[in-house]
């Protein structure tokens, strides 16, 4: 009988049990790359300087749940003693991950060359604002400079808005996730190879990649998309965020079937099904689509957009009504749309998980070592 080659390997072992990362990283994407290192298994020793530490520590719960799981060590690399204990880290480790300003680290011999030079099985994850190889690598960068700088700001809002920032560190959240990744697939090459890599993750490369289908198309076309609002990307009459009488409705009928069955919910099917001109397939046309956004508006404008929520998704259409986050996620703790996770350490902090489940990737558990997830009740 053939036996898978890793067979012998006990249920509850974490998926990146023995790998250790020495974490030179600070603020939001590296220590989100490094969280989700540690919470699959891996050893994280982070590295915080004495005479500023993390900035995030302003907020205890928010310092918690970016750095988890993780062991952290002060070391001043400015002193002779602080870099001989950063070496005695770096012996241990087999991978670093390192979001400091570009240079930053080399003038204290830790740059990405002497490191692989004294370990070539070495994984290095480097994190900047623009990448450590163009002609911008030295530029400082935040959140919002490069949603300006990658063109993000002016996707959002409608064509008469000015530039209009994501309400949130998108792009700082979705490096440290691509970090992460990045660093997981070369953890992997490493098992099946024996070879280190370099890694160069950049803000400006991680929006790209967060705008993927628009990046493509600016690229292939030369123009930059138009600006939508908060119109669907399908261009669609029935896609779109329509005022209740107690809120706001955010649409999603794109098809003719959705269409017709949103028109039966709001009881308007006559007067829509003419100015369809027998579509039945493919993403709806606008040649009436004025006149169908009236019909639609006036008809929802005495609706409960609660109810209306209800009663569309019942018949297929996407709809949801517009909740500020605390509403969202009371809405999705409620309906058991995510697994909480309680993170105990300097702070007790709750935290939606790594944003998907898993049956045995924590180790055989529902969160992993030192975690505890909240009991899930089978609605």
């Amino acid at each position: 009988m053939n036996h898978h080659p890793f067979a012998t390997a006990h249920p509850e072992t974490a998926a990146l049990k023995g790998v250790v990362v020495l974490d030179f990283s600070h603020v939001i994407a590296g220590p989100f790359a490094t969280y989700y290192l540690a919470a699959l298994g891996a050893r994280v020793i982070k590295v915080e300087n004495p005479l500023r530490g993390d900035s995030m520590r302003g907020k205890a719960h928010i310092f918690e749940a970016f750095n988890h799981g993780k062991e952290i060590v002060s070391i001043d690399l400015a002193t002779q003693e602080g870099q001989a204990k950063a070496w005695e880290l770096f012996e241990q480790a087999n991978v670093v991950v390192d979001n400091m300003r570009p240079g930053v680290l080399d003038k204290f011999g830790f740059g990405v060359a002497a490191l692989r030079q004294k370990k070539p099985d070495l994984i290095h994850c480097a994190i900047s604002g623009y990448g450590r190889r163009g002609d911008w690598a030295e530029r400082p960068t935040y959140d919002h400079v490069v949603q300006a700088a990658s063109g993000m700001t002016l996707l959002s809002g409608g064509p008469e808005d000015g530039p209009v920032k994501v309400g949130f560190p998108a792009v700082d959240s979705v490096t440290g996730m691509l970090a992460a990744m990045a660093t997981i697939a070369a953890v992997r090459r490493r098992d099946l190879t024996g070879l280190g890599e370099s890694i160069d993750v950049s803000m400006l490369g991680a929006a790209m990649q967060l705008m993927y289908p628009m990046t493509v198309d600016a690229m292939v076309t030369g123009t930059a998309p138009v600006r939508v609002g908060n119109v669907g990307y399908s261009g669609s009459p029935g896609a779109e965020t329509f005022t209740c009488r107690d809120g706001l409705l955010a649409l999603g009928a794109n098809t003719p079937q959705q269409m017709l069955a949103l028109a039966g919910v709001l009881k308007i099917r006559d007067q829509v099904e003419p100015l369809l001109q027998g579509q039945v397939k493919g993403f709806l046309k606008a040649e009436h689509g004025e006149q169908l956004r009236l019909l639609i508006g006036a008809a929802l404008a005495q609706a409960s957009a609660l109810e209306m929520e209800q009663a569309l998704n019942e018949v297929n259409v996407p709809a949801a009504w517009v909740r500020d986050l605390a509403q969202s996620v009371q809405t999705a703790q409620d309906h058991h749309l995510m697994e909480p996770w309680t993170l105990t350490g300097e702070a007790t902090v709750r935290v939606p998980g790594l944003g998907f489940h898993a049956d045995t990737l924590f180790a055989g558990r529902s969160a992993p070592y030192g975690l505890s997830a909240e009991p899930v009740t089978q609605p």
